[in-house]
């Protein structure tokens, strides 16, 4: 299965690149919606984060995926005097790895790219960021497709 080692590389670039600070913790948290699964995020400077998930796609290709974003966030768009935490929009771009299974990839893994545009709510006394985000994607092989994903997610951090 091809899949699998490149699934490996993309999270370790994921967790290499992430590590390379190593500035505010490890974000673990839940992805609901499509895909739905296990979410991580790691900043790696003020407004640069990488983030990652494992998760079951219940779309026409039912299958597991994996995806990897390199993400910038902004956070002079979105502010408010009515809360404490940080509301900062997001976009990047990312790659994804959905394996065979059912449906029109029963043969073939689709790859392709992400380009992930979000909001997210970092709260100012608790290590906890919610989050929501579509996800346009250009799936390129093993055929060219468009394709969306949309979810919504909560991560814990640990220092």
């Amino acid at each position: 299965m091809k899949t699998v080692p490149v699934a490996f590389v993309l999270f370790a670039l994921a967790f290499g690149m992430s590590e390379a600070r190593g500035e505010n913790g490890l974000g673990v948290g839940v992805i609901v919606g499509e895909p739905t699964g296990v979410s991580i995020k790691k900043w790696i400077g003020g407004t640069r984060a990488v983030d990652a998930a494992a998760a079951w796609s219940f779309s026409e290709n039912k299958s597991f995926q994996f995806h990897a974003d390199y993400l910038y966030h902004n956070f002079s768009l979105l502010r408010s005097k009515d809360f404490n935490g940080r509301l900062p929009v997001y976009y990047g771009v990312g790659g994804r790895i959905k394996l065979k299974d059912t449906g029109q990839n029963d043969e073939n893994a689709l790859i392709g790219i992400r380009i992930p545009f979000g909001i997210s709510y970092l709260f100012a006394d608790a290590p906890v960021d919610l989050f929501a985000e579509v996800v346009p994607i250009l799936d390129v092989t093993p055929d060219t497709d468009l394709d969306i994903n949309a979810a919504i997610g909560v991560r814990f951090y640990f220092r």
